[in-house]
């Protein structure tokens, strides 16, 4: 039986989590399906275009997207932090963004003044709406409904496009973080939808590269802090050129097909998270098949386990994969 999110998601053990819906009934998100012959290439746009809007509502953050032909793949951080330093008037602000809010907080919003009598319902309307906007089930709940009312509407029908449940991953050190980021953004290259990963269309790598290019990082995407980790609030504690480079360097093992191997110059990241070679292209290439619960060493995944009073540890044995070094 599906465990409850709130077993899954536990913020005091990680704020990282890898997110994954998939559509239904044969529905085909983006793409060419090969059924009918019918090109839905248009739709990786409305996805990408409501992910990143979202990642400037919520206090949640992308790190990695990728938008395949029937599924999405997401790596989120929540920033809890930046929730609870919202003023209540920010808080209203960004929700309604999204909704329309009650007439107390639209009241509100524009600054009128509310009868003492009201305060404790706006006050619990707030608390809940600052909840909401870092909650990734909300999070999920805003990408994927508006997507599903206009591919259904497109497709002339009613009912589920997505599946009634994505699947969320706690990603509990900085290896699972690293390695499910590279999984997700060489998810086009594994299903031969590209060749290489600038050329992987609709994916945070692609971005990433495009920015870096211009000697910048995306805006909407959670940056890499490397050597600037001092003057970086927050971010993915590696440097972005090292990344781009193992990812492109993985990418072709990949796609080739062989053996290959990571040069020297890029197996410095790999030391650092204590991850062989061997072990890294087999994360990547299998991240999905190896892991299907939280992600971490056994040290990790036993504390995650013991603060939510999980009794077993499933899939610990997954663990060697990111131990044996």
């Amino acid at each position: 039986m599906p465990r409850p999110r709130r077993t899954q998601i536990s913020i005091e053990d990680t704020p990282w989590y890898h997110a994954v819906s998939r559509c239904v009934r044969k529905a085909w998100l983006t793409g060419v399906d090969p059924n009918t012959g019918q090109s839905y290439e248009h739709r990786r746009n409305w996805v990408e275009f409501q992910l990143l809007k979202l990642g400037a509502i919520f206090a949640i953050d992308i790190a990695a997207y990728a938008v395949m032909s029937n599924h999405l793949h997401l790596v989120l951080r929540i920033d809890i932090e930046l929730a609870n330093s919202w003023t209540d008037r920010e808080v209203v602000e960004q929700w309604h963004l999204l909704f329309k809010g009650t007439e107390l907080t639209q009241r509100f919003a524009k600054g009128e003044l509310v009868e003492e009598v009201n305060l404790t319902l706006l006050r619990h309307s707030i608390a809940q709406y600052r909840s909401r906007l870092s909650d990734i089930s909300w999070f999920m709940r805003c990408l994927n409904e508006p997507i599903a009312r206009m591919a259904n509407k497109e497709d002339n029908c009613t009912g589920r496009f997505w599946e009634g449940r994505f699947k969320s991953q706690a990603l509990l050190d900085e290896a699972a973080v690293l390695t499910c980021m590279a999984y997700v953004d060489l998810n086009p290259i594994r299903a031969k939808m590209a060749l290489i990963p600038e050329k992987s269309d609709y994916t945070s790598i692609q971005a990433r590269i495009k920015a870096a290019l211009k000697g910048e990082q995306p805006k909407a995407l959670l940056p890499f802090m490397g050597n600037e980790k001092q003057d970086q609030p927050k971010g993915v504690n590696f440097e972005l050129q090292d990344y781009l480079q193992l990812v492109d360097e993985t990418g072709r093992i990949i796609r080739d097909d062989k053996r290959g191997s990571i040069s020297a110059s890029t197996s410095k990241i790999l030391n650092r998270l204590n991850i062989s070679p061997g072990n890294w292209i087999k994360m990547t290439s299998d991240f999905g098949k190896i892991f299907h619960g939280p992600v971490g060493t056994t040290q990790e995944l036993t504390n995650y386990c013991d603060h939510l009073q999980k009794r077993r540890r499933h899939f610990a044995k997954c663990c060697k994969y990111l131990e044996d070094g």
